[in-house]
């Protein structure tokens, strides 16, 4: 018994022999030839296809879901289609890009960080590029909290005076980087110590969520210096 895929799903009562192709050789011998093109490059090739073609139903959203499965970033998928709209018409990177909003948008929607999202970071808000959500979760002798960053948001280059800070990565991928040294990739389980008197920043990736635990190591008359933003070319770097 052949197995219930797309094409026997939707079409095997009414063109069983289309079903079949459309199941077994398009998105079966031909999508399944990873020795010669990953599924992601396959992907990337079949969204410019339909979006050069002006094809812009539920087929092309439904490419654009499966390049996202593939691997496709966010910030991958508009940079695939503002490089092909020069080429496939402008009017056509405007039809596709609502698509990709729609698919990418449950992303953000469902990004839950293991100690909560809190409530947006209003009180740091002037030293974030982007937004931030902050959840304390502990004010008695320590100072805790969760931080939670949207894609491509980060805080402002800082220093930490007197006391220092430990970061507890919980979820996503971010970054940290110390003045004059290469940034450090951050993923779930990676631990930062941020001695006094570093001038740093830390964030998330361009198109990843990114939560840490920031603890606040005490001292006496500690305090926190925000300098200047990490400007887009810094940061675009990365």
């Amino acid at each position: 018994m052949k197995k219930q895929t797309a094409g026997r799903k939707n079409l095997g009562d009414l063109a069983p022999k289309f079903a079949e192709l459309n199941d077994d050789v398009l998105f079966g011998e031909v999508w399944a030839r990873e020795d010669k093109l990953s599924l992601k490059n396959r992907s990337m090739i079949t969204i410019t296809a339909l979006m050069s073609k002006g094809i812009f139903d539920n087929s092309l959203k439904s490419h654009i879901m499966n390049g996202k499965a593939n691997g496709i970033t966010k910030e991958e998928m508009v940079e695939i289609i503002t490089h092909v709209a020069f080429y496939a018409g402008w009017p056509n990177a405007w039809a596709v890009f609502p698509m990709v909003r729609e698919v990418y948008a449950e992303d953000d929607a469902n990004f839950e960080p293991l100690f909560g999202k809190g409530d947006f970071n209003s009180a740091y808000a002037q030293y974030f590029k982007g937004k931030s959500f902050l959840k304390p979760l502990n004010k008695e002798g320590v100072s805790v909290a969760n931080v939670t960053f949207e894609p491509g948001c980060r805080n402002h280059w800082h220093i930490h005076h007197k006391g220092g800070q430990i970061l507890l990565c919980t979820d996503g991928e971010g970054w940290y980087q110390e003045w004059n040294k290469p940034a450090q990739a951050l993923k779930p389980g990676d631990v930062v110590y941020i001695a006094p008197e570093i001038k740093h920043w830390h964030g998330a990736k361009k198109d990843k969520w990114f939560s840490h635990i920031a603890i606040e190591i005490p001292a006496k008359d500690q305090s926190n210096e925000w300098l200047e933003e990490v400007n887009d070319q810094q940061y675009e770097k990365l």
